[in-house]
């Protein structure tokens, strides 16, 4: 079957997505970082004024990232008097802005910053230091915006985010966790009061996920918690007492914490919450604390990152929609009106040309409910009567979720004729922490039985030619996309963007953040369950062609994750193409790297599905 003729080519896909984020807003101006693919993929950051002009503030070879936790998280601070704080890629240090950046922390000591405040002429943040015998500490500490010794106020916890200062200056809340945990299965929010370095837990524990803490007054926090079974707002005070819902629901005010930085709700200046909520993609909604109300803001975006900031009663954030490229948008909540001040792909293709997503609910194993997004082929110059192939994707996380945000690489699929299943499969977050905790010592299990569902699913629906459904996944999506490749048949090809394949070495080699996630994935290291799980062990159940890539410099995933499991398709003569990229790391940047990516998995679906 020869592709549909498509205006949108890998070239167009490679050099857009601009990751536009972190938006920050004061007295009329606006900051937010995005990518520069064409400069090596840095990172810079952005300001428009008041005045409308945008101005780009740092040059190359300057790149504004942290890696704290590897994956980082909002790299930068805005000032009170509208400075700018920023983490440097290269070295991790921390720079104000000037003329040129002037660092504001010391050299060599392996040190990174994240969650970045600024006040009273000091920098508030989360430092993780790297040691030279490969241990590593995190705490809350300050130091001077000019520059000096850095003070802890929190330590002895394995990790911390969120560190919030009250109005009065007075007591400083946090969200801290401990090994083997993950910030969704278990956090405690704390406060210190810096007078005397007193601290105490205010809410959460174990087996419940605190997030986002945030400041109503002096005596009072609000916060997110799944105490409920869902992602809630609450207030409480700081002592623990009089805790209450503000707006109960069967749904997620937040998404999982991956990167620091991010505050999914924000207070306006009349004391109303914008909030995000929903399940699956966030909606925009003004909450009044008191009353509970919540009222959802007319705006033609569908989804927002759970990244948002106030000036007032105006706000930012970034949004998207099916058809509307991820754009820094300022809302002004007395009138409702959205201004989009940027965004991530300039130039649009033909409407007619991107798909739209209808969400699904396919039966898994045991009856489970498996919530799915649809995307059917999309081309307005042909019209086929023959079942199109599909690609079944398995986002990363695997505590993570599809969403309906337009996305140039599945309409470079479906305006050539293949259709896109995009699957949250057990173990996904928007659907509660029933749905999130359905994984739970069975990573490789549940996943593979629902995407498994999902093909059949599409074939048995008429959807699909059940000869040609591929399936396709990066990060933990690749052990996904292996592991199905290993236990069933029902897919003829398989596409694994730096994945795992082998529980014992990742265990050895991954970073800090995940090191022990795979205890609650798959259970205590065991070798007779790991040989059960991972793809590398069962390598032999592969019958179909698989197309692996992997960037060499990836300190999550390492490299030799993917080549090992080439290398034993190789050896039983399964088709095999294994593609790795110098100077990439976990998640592809570079325009030439994602082109030549997308090209070599476009031939790889020609081949399958010719």
């Amino acid at each position: 079957m020869p592709f549909w003729p498509s205006p949108i080519s890998t070239t167009d896909v490679a050099r857009s997505g601009l990751r536009l984020g972190w938006p920050e807003a004061h007295d009329g101006q606006v900051w937010w970082v995005e990518d520069r693919p064409d400069e090596g993929g840095r990172t810079t950051i952005m300001r428009r004024a008041a005045d409308g002009t945008h101005q780009e503030l740092l040059r190359a070879p300057w790149s504004a990232r942290t890696r704290v936790h590897e994956y980082g998280g909002r790299p930068y601070a805005v000032t009170p008097e509208g400075g700018v704080v920023f983490a440097n890629l290269a070295d991790q240090r921390l720079y104000l802005l000037g003329d040129e950046p002037i660092a504001i922390t010391p050299v060599g000591d392996g040190s990174r910053y994240a969650d970045l405040l600024v006040r009273d002429g000091q920098v508030w943040c989360v430092r993780e230091r790297h040691h030279d015998d490969g241990k590593i500490a995190r705490s809350v500490v300050s130091f001077p915006l000019t520059g000096g010794e850095a003070r802890e106020w929190a330590t002895g916890a394995d990790f911390y985010a969120c560190p919030a200062l009250s109005p009065d200056g007075r007591h400083l809340a946090y969200i801290c966790w401990n090994h083997p945990r993950m910030p969704w299965n278990g956090t405690e929010l704390r406060v210190t009061r810096l007078a005397d370095g007193a601290s105490w837990t205010v809410q959460g524990g174990a087996s419940e996920s605190v997030l986002a803490p945030q400041w109503k007054d002096d005596g009072h926090l609000y916060l997110i918690s799944d105490r409920s079974g869902w992602w809630n707002l609450y207030q409480i005070g700081i002592h623990g007492t009089s805790s209450r819902a503000l707006c109960p629901a069967e749904e997620e005010f937040a998404w999982p914490p991956w990167h620091l930085g991010g505050l999914p709700y924000t207070m306006l200046g009349d004391g109303r919450l914008a909030v995000l909520h929903g399940r699956g993609d966030l909606r925009l909604g003004l909450l009044d604390p008191g009353t509970g109300q919540l009222t959802d803001l007319d705006v033609p975006y569908a989804g927002w990152e759970p990244a948002l900031a106030a000036d007032g009663m105006r706000l930012v954030g970034a949004g998207y929609g099916p058809a509307v490229a991820t754009s820094i948008v300022r809302v002004d909540t007395m009138t409702g009106r959205a201004e989009g001040l940027k965004r991530d792909i300039e130039e649009l293709p033909d409407t007619a040309y991107l798909p739209s997503p209808r969400s699904v609910e396919v039966t898994g194993r045991f009856g489970r409910h498996v919530h799915a997004f649809l995307y059917p082929p999309s081309n307005p110059a042909i019209d086929s009567p023959e079942a199109p192939p599909y690609v079944i994707f398995a986002h990363s996380g695997p505590t993570a979720h599809a969403n309906t945000a337009l996305d140039l690489e599945k309409a470079l699929l479906t305006s050539r004729g293949i259709g896109v299943l995009d699957v949250d499969y057990g173990g996904s977050t928007g659907h509660g922490r029933a749905y999130r905790e359905r994984l739970k010592g069975l990573w490789g299990v549940v996943d593979v039985e629902d995407m498994v569902a999902a093909a059949e699913w599409l074939a048995a629906e008429g959807l699909a030619d059940p000869a040609r459904i591929a399936v396709r996944g990066a990060s933990a999506g690749g052990w996904t996309v292996m592991a199905a490749c290993c236990r069933s048949g029902a897919f003829a090809g398989g596409v694994s963007y730096y994945g795992v394949s082998a529980l014992g070495p990742l265990n050895a080699h991954t970073h800090d953040f995940e090191s022990r996630y795979v205890e609650w994935l798959v259970g205590p290291e065991d070798l007779q369950v790991y040989a059960a799980r991972e793809p590398l062990t069962l390598v032999d159940g592969v019958s179909c062609p698989m197309l692996l890539l992997q960037g060499l410099d990836d300190p999550i995933v390492p490299p030799g994750q993917s080549a090992a499991f080439a290398e034993a398709l190789s050896e039983r003569g399964v088709p095999c193409t294994y593609l790795a990229f110098e100077g990439e790391g976990h998640g592809f940047r570079r325009t030439e790297t994602r082109a030549a990516a997308l090209a070599a998995e476009l031939a790889f679906y020609q081949q399958l599905f010719g």
